[in-house]
């Protein structure tokens, strides 16, 4: 498996349960359930499902609840409605069934919150209209490019900031669901600014799981060193990016991001249109396979597929061809990486015994590294490097198994708890040996704690003949 982790959103193409184990075999290791569109019901069924599948596959493959979060989508629009240029058309607050005239939003601030003279896209910027007068209850807007609108399109509205909390009532739904029900990751859309993450990590109580960010709007990319700094995770999530930001702005963002994260020790996943053409056709173009290399040549943890596997006709082949760039990709980089994150740095304990496992690895003919974990911190520290030598996370925690199948490079392995660090380290070895990673005769690096059980007592680097 290539170490770049493959995300795939799961639905209605995807979630029997011979089709979810066929993607865990082929090399997904995280599940996303997309809150947004899909009933309370389904989320239960596939979540049970991919559980399943990971525990024939005998794989941990982590779950990732993806909340809404504050979009705004227009009402009920009558079939075959066209928007003309030069026509005038309004958005009005509430609810009614919109046609070429008029449709609705049910957003209270919307006339208060958009001045005059804003650009308007619906439908993922295939409708843009501009705003020429404002009632308390309407946007009086002009058609500049016209086109065919259906019901419950999205609404964006670029270089605007608006009032709207950034934590909706069905977000916060979701989210007790999600906790209850044990999903691994909470993915957070349209981030605007770092108190975002820290309010929806308060919602969470004494049951807090990691919280990926997902960057969509023009707010979040100004402050992104702030939310790289809280969030546990960032997505840079291209599709609203596009419309929020501009096209041709896309690739210069999603390089700063990813330097960002790659800087702070993040794990990183870029998502939109990777294999879009893979939802009717069973190759991609060649301007995808080039899009999902390059991001794989800036080395981020993770790459996402949507459409492609969740309603397209060829989910298995797209998760198979997502695989086969990215171990291409991977043979093509050099030693060392480019970047060095600041997890490097000797700031702590945990970090300065990543950093010198790292350039063991750089220097000896090593195996493996494994590193025994409690919380995961230690292989993410040692991920972040980038080391070419293979990362084997060893834990007693299963949440945390999976947690780390989002971590570039990571393969992990549940084992029992042990009490001493000769025991742990012994059987860390025979894991290592078991699991095909190292023979007989070869040497592996281990990093571990003395006070094995502890989180955040990584103090140990000992290298060892298997």
């Amino acid at each position: 498996m290539p170490r770049t982790k493959i995300i795939a959103t799961i639905g209605p193409a995807s979630d029997s349960p011979v089709m979810l184990r066929a993607l865990v075999l082929a090399g997904m290791s995280v599940a996303r359930l997309n809150a947004s569109h899909t009933p309370r019901a389904d989320l239960e069924r596939r979540l049970a499902a991919v559980r399943a599948a990971a525990d024939d596959a005998g794989r941990p493959v982590a779950v990732m609840l993806d909340l809404g979060g504050p979009k705004l989508r227009l009402g009920e629009v009558e079939p075959n409605t066209q928007l003309v240029a030069g026509e005038r058309f309004e958005l009005l607050i509430g609810s009614c069934i919109g046609d070429a005239r008029r449709a609705c939003v049910t957003y209270e601030a919307l006339a208060t919150d958009v001045p005059d003279g804003s650009r308007v896209l619906l439908d993922d910027g295939r409708i843009e209209l501009v705003v020429i007068a404002r009632r308390p209850d309407a946007l009086v807007t002009e058609v500049l490019v016209g086109g065919p609108l259906g019901s419950h399109k999205g609404v964006n509205l670029p270089g605007v900031s608006l009032s709207i909390d950034a934590i909706t009532d069905k977000d916060r739904e979701d989210l007790a669901w999600g906790l209850a029900a044990g999903v691994d990751l909470i993915a957070q859309s349209f981030v605007r600014e770092p108190g975002d993450i820290t309010r929806l990590r308060d919602l969470m109580g004494d049951r807090v799981i990691p919280i990926v960010a997902k960057i969509e709007k023009h707010e979040a990319v100004a402050v992104i060193d702030d939310i790289v700094a809280v969030a546990d995770a960032v997505m840079v999530a291209r599709g609203d990016l596009a419309v929020e930001t501009a096209t041709e702005q896309v690739p210069v963002v999603q390089r700063r991001i990813v330097a960002a994260c790659r800087q702070a020790g993040k794990p990183v996943i870029v998502a939109t249109q990777m294999l879009e053409s893979m939802t009717a056709a069973a190759r991609p173009t060649r301007a995808e396979a080039s899009d999902v290399a390059n991001a794989i040549f800036t080395e981020v943890d993770a790459v996402m597929l949507s459409a492609e596997t969740a309603v397209g006709a060829y989910p298995l082949e797209t998760v198979q061809t997502m695989v086969r760039i990215a171990a291409v990709a991977e043979e093509s980089l050099s030693e060392r990486p480019s970047v060095q994150p600041a997890a490097g740095g000797c700031y702590d304990v945990t970090s300065a015994v990543s950093t010198a496992v790292y350039e063991l690895a750089c220097d000896l003919d090593l195996a493996a590294i494994v590193t025994a974990t409690q919380s995961g911190a230690t292989a993410r520290a040692v991920a972040a490097h980038r080391p070419r030598t293979p990362i084997l996370a060893v834990t007693p925690d299963a949440a945390v198994a999976r947690r780390l199948a989002l971590v570039w490079g990571v393969v992990a392995i549940v084992v029992p708890q042990h009490g001493t660090i000769d025991d742990m380290l012994a059987y860390a070895v025979g894991a290592v040996r078991d699991a095909g990673f190292a023979l007989p005769g070869q040497l592996i690096a281990l990093t571990g704690g003395v006070a094995v059980g502890v989180p955040g007592t990584t103090n140990l680097l000992q290298v060892t003949r298997v």
